[in-house]
């Protein structure tokens, strides 16, 4: 075929011309692929591999297992030190999408680490708590049982009213002492207590032990304080009813 191809210049022509033209595409189709072999190694070997922008840095520790040394952390980091390393390496490698993803995979896993970590450790303390009170002395648990947890809304409500007592205290200490207020704070005490008893005598008896141990207590610890810590007007009777309140506070709250 090549001896007639040269005898005859016209197929000689068309056939070189053919030969010549799929040559070129295979060159195209290679270069297209693989790059410009000659004019740099380090470009990638197929034009699908290449991240966008043309220069973006790869991840060095992307094949680490360890996802404390893959993000480059101690092993006691803190939840602060993982986010930190986190954004950092994002930032540095920003626009290679294997690197992000391993990036991710290591903080995720490290974020699900911390949380089981918490979760365990929430319920080591309740079943701790729940064992001391079961190993704890008869008296103590017959005086856990006189005592009840109510919602948040109802502590805040009967706090919110017995420090507005208070301060009504505290303004109107002037005026002589705080009979009438420690009055009223002592029947709200017990109005509180017959609401959870059903017994007015119960819920008196509870009140009026509560404003007794509160004033014995307010009349003996008060005096012990430093003067600094109080204002020069306020007297000891006044301190003792702040103390009496606190105890009527905790009696009609807590106390079943």
């Amino acid at each position: 075929m090549p001896s007639v191809a040269l005898s005859n210049p016209s197929l000689s022509t068309a056939f070189l011309s053919r030969n010549l033209s799929s040559r070129r595409n295979q060159n195209a189709k290679k270069e297209l692929c693989f790059g410009a072999i000659s004019r740099d190694r380090r470009i990638p070997r197929c034009a699908v591999d290449t991240p966008h922008g043309g220069n973006v840095q790869t991840f060095p520790r992307i094949r680490v297992r360890d996802p404390y040394k893959r993000l480059g952390i101690s092993p006691y980091a803190s939840e602060e030190e993982i986010w930190g390393a986190r954004n950092f390496l994002l930032e540095q490698y920003a626009g290679h999408e294997r690197s992000e993803e391993s990036i991710e995979a290591a903080f995720e896993k490290l974020l699900m680490a911390s949380f089981e970590q918490r979760k365990k450790t929430k319920i080591n303390l309740k079943s701790r708590l729940k064992q001391k009170v079961e190993e704890s002395p008869p008296w103590f648990k017959n005086l856990l049982s006189f005592v009840e947890l109510p919602p948040m809304e109802v502590i805040f409500r009967r706090f919110s009213l017995f420090a507005l007592i208070g301060v009504w205290s505290i303004m109107s200490s002037a005026d002589g002492g705080p009979a009438f207020q420690v009055a009223i704070s002592l029947l709200a005490c017990i109005y509180f207590l017959k609401e959870k008893t059903n017994s007015l005598a119960r819920a008196s008896i509870l009140g009026f032990g509560a404003l007794a141990v509160g004033w014995i207590c307010g009349s003996i610890f008060v005096p012990m304080m430093p003067t600094f810590l109080f204002h020069p007007t306020w007297t000891l009777e006044l301190l003792t009813s702040l103390v009496a309140y606190f105890f009527l506070f905790v009696t009609c709250t807590f106390l079943k």
